[in-house]
């Protein structure tokens, strides 16, 4: 029970959702009579329920992807795993199943604002005890807990996307990280940055900041109530505008900042585009049509303030020149319409 304990503090040590779940596969793994263990993610593609392994155990180290769940090729439809998919559809806590002869498997699905995004699975090569089980569901709970505790720490209390914070640390972190394999053994897959498309582009990560155009005019002529409602509005557009592995996050009054993931520079124009284009047509209750600008910005080059900086540029080069309009921050520099700033860490703030 003490080794358990210990990795129980290790664990709760992290304030990271990818590094507490390698730290908790860590801790179960290290139980008697487990063969193998995983992290899978849950998503939907094309309208159907996929799973697939996010971390698990290779040559004897837990590894992780962050990659791009749809496109993985270890991918397989839930339709394979119908204890697991029966247990999802009825909210259970748990599913067991043994698909051969000895082979025992638990799923342990993580239960978070009603949805199911990420299972444990735990396969022995013998029945699981009820003390076995106690023992896990123990520490999947104190994990699931914490998962939880993690969650509302990083997310806006109005609109429930990520805050400037989880922002600092996410983005110092894939800034760190890009290119580079992570040296802790713990490897979280790099993100590719030197592949091409098919059409031969260069496919690269992304950062946009978005901002609500004449917002205050909506606060001072609706009120904050309403206001607070286009907020709420902007934030579900967004979420329904990106896919899973982008991340959206909210600074603060009317703006945004997205990470658009893995694509090429004209995919990131029609995506930023067909956003603007879906809040332009949308109808907010009583306030009518808004509009939103915004500014992006390869994050292959540069300190975290400086790529933050440069879409900040674009963006306030779109307000100042009619609004309603998404500008790329290096075709702004190309063209002469902007002006290339050098930007330390100490002598900038943002927003």
């Amino acid at each position: 029970m003490k080794p358990i304990l210990q990795n129980l503090v290790e664990m709760t040590g992290h304030r990271d959702h990818i590094r507490l779940e390698v730290s908790v596969l860590s801790t179960l793994q290290k139980l008697s009579g487990i063969i193998e263990i995983r992290a899978l993610e849950l998503f939907t593609d094309g309208g159907q329920p996929h799973l697939r392994p996010r971390t698990w155990v290779e040559n004897g180290q837990l590894t992780s992807t962050d990659s791009e769940a749809a496109a993985d090729p270890r991918r397989q439809s839930l339709e394979h795993y119908p204890a697991l998919r029966e247990c999802i559809a009825h909210h259970g806590d748990s599913a067991l199943d043994s698909p051969r002869k000895g082979r025992y498997v638990l799923w342990l699905p993580v239960w978070m604002h009603e949805k199911v995004h990420t299972c444990l699975e735990i396969t022995q090569s013998r029945p699981f005890s009820a003390h076995k089980l106690d023992v896990l569901k123990g520490v999947f709970h104190v994990y699931q807990n914490y998962q939880s505790l993690l969650d509302y720490s990083e997310r806006d209390a109005l609109t429930g996307l990520f805050n400037r914070k989880t922002f600092d640390e996410q983005f110092s972190r894939h800034t760190a990280m890009q290119g580079m394999p992570s040296q802790t053994g713990e490897a979280v897959e790099a993100m590719a940055t030197e592949e091409l498309s098919a059409d031969n582009e260069q496919i690269e990560q992304w950062l946009a900041v978005v901002d609500i155009d004449h917002f205050k005019q909506v606060n001072d002529r609706f009120g904050h109530l309403y206001g607070d409602e286009v907020l709420i509005l902007i934030a579900n557009i967004l979420r329904s505008s990106f896919r899973s592995h982008d991340r959206i996050f909210r600074f603060g009054g009317e703006e945004f900042v997205v990470l658009l993931r893995s694509t090429t520079l004209s995919t990131a124009h029609k995506v930023f585009n067909r956003f603007r284009m879906t809040v332009q047509e949308y109808s907010f209750p009583q306030v009518g049509q808004v509009t939103v600008s915004l500014g992006f910005v390869s994050t292959s080059k540069g300190a975290p303030v400086e790529i933050l900086g440069q879409a900040d540029q674009a963006l306030y080069y779109a307000k100042e020149h009619g609004r309603n309009q998404v500008c790329y921050y290096d075709e702004l520099i190309a063209s002469g319409q902007l002006a290339a700033k050098v930007v330390g860490n100490d002598d900038v703030e943002l927003f």
